[in-house]
């Protein structure tokens, strides 16, 4: 799983006209102390050239690992799979840990009947049963349709979640408000407040240098943001602020991050810099990306792109 940069950098050129939101399963096995969450409607992204093309350029190597689990298993995800969500939270002396759940239509007795007959057996985790997958992942079928994954130690404290032994996600208002303002997107993810200042220290570059970055990065709170496929390309951020003054002064230094970067940009590089509009509507910064399939196709091979998306 790549760091928040990273996968700021994977969403900044990337989502569509129908999503679907997080399923109750889902909901209650992600832990409350979220970094961030990022969803991918995969039946969005099938119906998508451009986004196929850029799902296979810049495709996290753990998600990579992870569909050929699933294959291994008897899943097809390209077939199978609907949605897929990942979620890193905090878990105290442990750090950051990665849980992630795939909706969709699963095969799920002749997975398991694949799993006996391969003599693997189950670990039980109160009434959960895990099963080993490829890469050191354990999954376990929260129902037919939803299926968790992650390290084992990430496996428990999701499992801890839905069975109340620790907060879920539906305890921390500020992450479900974010949620349900993005999660129409193909692409969507939410980002709390020290996500946010790395996300955006990585995303302006020397800009994020400036003496101005240091005194209102701590008046960021959060952030949100949406790719849609459905019309050309588009992304949509917004940073959530503490107030105007912040809001604004975060605009500009946005404005002059996109200035330097078209300093050394190659002409691709220029149009789509020039796709770029960036405001502040009250304490929100707010950063909007459209450009066509064509020329976005063109930039995906271009150095900038090369560059955001290591």
């Amino acid at each position: 799983m790549k760091k928040v940069r990273d996968c700021f950098c994977l969403l900044l050129f990337s989502s569509a006209a129908w999503a679907m939101p997080l399923g109750g399963s889902a909901r209650t096995v992600i832990p409350s102390d979220i970094q961030q969450i990022i969803s991918v409607d995969y039946r969005a992204l099938r119906n998508s050239e451009t986004a196929q093309v850029l799902k296979q350029q810049v495709l996290p190597e753990s998600l990579k690992q992870f569909e050929g689990a699933l294959k291994d298993v008897g899943i097809n995800p390209e077939k199978d799979v609907e949605q897929l969500t990942f979620a890193s939270y905090r878990s105290g002396k442990q750090g950051v840990r990665i849980v992630g759940v795939a909706q969709g239509f699963f095969p799920t007795k002749t997975v398991l009947k694949k799993m006996r007959l391969n003599k693997v057996k189950p670990v039980k985790y109160r009434d959960a049963l895990t099963y080993p997958m490829s890469g050191g992942m354990q999954m376990t079928f929260l129902d037919e349709g939803t299926l968790l994954f992650g390290d084992m130690g990430a496996l428990k404290g999701a499992l801890d979640a839905r069975d109340g032994y620790s907060s879920s996600l539906d305890s921390n208002p500020q992450i479900v408000d974010m949620i349900g303002s993005v999660d129409s997107g193909t692409v969507w993810s939410v980002l709390d407040q020290q996500g946010t200042q790395n996300m955006m220290r990585s995303a302006l570059g020397d800009a994020s240098k400036l003496a101005d970055y240091e005194t209102v990065k701590k008046r960021l709170l959060g952030s949100r943001y949406t790719m849609n496929f459905s019309n050309g390309v588009a992304f949509d951020l917004d940073v959530i602020t503490s107030d105007s003054m912040t809001a604004s002064t975060m605009s500009s230094l946005v404005r002059a991050g996109v200035l330097y970067r078209k300093m050394t940009a190659s002409a691709t590089e220029k149009m789509a810099l020039e796709s770029v509009t960036v405001d502040s509507d009250s304490s929100n910064l707010q950063l909007h990306f459209r450009t066509d399939d064509k020329k976005f196709q063109s930039l995906l091979h271009s150095e900038l792109f090369a560059a955001v998306s290591k």
